[in-house]
């Protein structure tokens, strides 16, 4: 794997790329059926140009399109089930605790896709600001980002371990 692919790759749990997958068959099959359906009806109710009931079901087909190109091309890329090495590296697929510098309180995050987040953990983008600061740092690190507001935020790396579903 290049380092762009590394970089541009998204790190998936077995069971998430197989709960991803599953949507995108639906997506493609009866859930796009049922919209275009929808699309074809209200054509048939006559004027396009004050039919309410057409925009928003072609508006809703466009938004099922995107969400179709987007699981295919992060399906795509994915790297499934890899799990990263125990060594306290950060990098997609940890569970990554940081503090920031002056702060007692420690926060843990999965670095990996959105996609991942459920109720038991949040998730920080590898591409997001503090995912790429802390991608590659280590246990003991600290590391600077840009904040928003302009304003560099530090964090200490205080574990870094692979995350299991």
């Amino acid at each position: 794997m290049t380092q762009a692919e590394e970089r541009d790759g998204v790190w998936l749990t077995q069971a998430k790329y197989d709960e991803l997958t599953a949507e995108l068959e639906d997506l493609r099959g009866p859930a796009r059926a049922s919209v275009v359906e929808k699309v074809s009806a209200a054509r048939d109710e006559g004027d396009l140009k004050e039919n309410g009931g057409y925009h928003a079901a072609r508006e809703e087909l466009g938004k099922l399109d995107g969400r179709i190109a987007q699981l295919v091309e992060m399906l795509k890329n994915a790297r499934v089930g890899e799990t990263p090495a125990d060594d306290g590296v950060v990098e997609p697929g940890m569970l990554v605790t940081i503090r920031f510098v002056g702060d007692t309180d420690a926060e843990q995050f999965l670095l990996g896709a959105r996609e991942m987040a459920g109720d038991d953990v949040q998730v920080y983008s590898p591409q997001s600001p503090l995912g790429e600061a802390i991608n590659g740092a280590s246990k003991g690190d600290e590391v600077s980002y840009p904040a928003p507001n302009g304003a560099m935020l530090k964090v200490e790396i205080v574990d870094a371990v692979p995350y299991t579903d």
